[in-house]
């Protein structure tokens, strides 16, 4: 699966998805497979990217 450009997520969303990928890590996932399921999970929370050129969107 193609991974998009992160610069429309807002920076509280960023750390989120780089701690989920740092505990997925702990357990043993492969980084990229870490990376994806942290940002597949911010996702899910946050209904996608909530940061300045996403605002724009709307």
């Amino acid at each position: 699966m193609p991974q998009g450009s992160k610069a429309s997520y807002s920076p509280k969303q960023k750390r989120e998805a780089a701690h989920i990928e740092t505990s997925y890590e702990k357990k043993g996932i492969s980084p990229k497979t870490a990376a994806a399921r942290a940002w597949a999970t911010v996702n899910k929370q946050d209904g996608g990217a909530k940061g300045k050129s996403a605002a724009k969107r709307k």
